[in-house]
């Protein structure tokens, strides 16, 4: 069975259209508390949003031009016991394997890539 929310998938562009993105942790940088994890990409958040963790919703930033939905990825801490999702935009199949591998040490990640429209 497959099942489309396109409006779903609205929503979150719309989101990121309508919202800045500020970009705290810019490729190449390492992890605030876990020095060996470098960021593959820029990453950061949606201004004025929240998540789970008391801060905005987190996004990645890929290589492709323009910076449009790519897709969604859930990451479970399977320590902290703590779930969220982060924006992928303009992320390529290489940026996305590189992001998963950022998590791959610490965390369970699932991808769900934007339907076509």
């Amino acid at each position: 069975m497959k099942i489309l929310n396109h409006g779903f998938w609205e929503e979150m562009i719309q989101l990121t259209k309508t919202h800045s993105i500020i970009i705290d942790r810019p490729k190449g940088q390492p992890h605030p508390r876990y020095f060996e994890m470098i960021y593959p990409l820029d990453y950061g958040y949606i201004e004025n949003t929240s998540a789970s963790d008391g801060g905005g919703i987190d996004v990645w930033i890929g290589s492709l031009e323009p910076k449009t939905l790519t897709g969604i990825l859930c990451t479970f801490d399977t320590l902290k016991r703590d779930a969220e999702i982060k924006i992928l935009l303009g992320c390529t199949a290489q940026d996305v394997e590189a992001i998963i591998h950022f998590y791959d040490q610490s965390m369970r990640t699932l991808y769900i890539q934007r339907p076509k429209d």
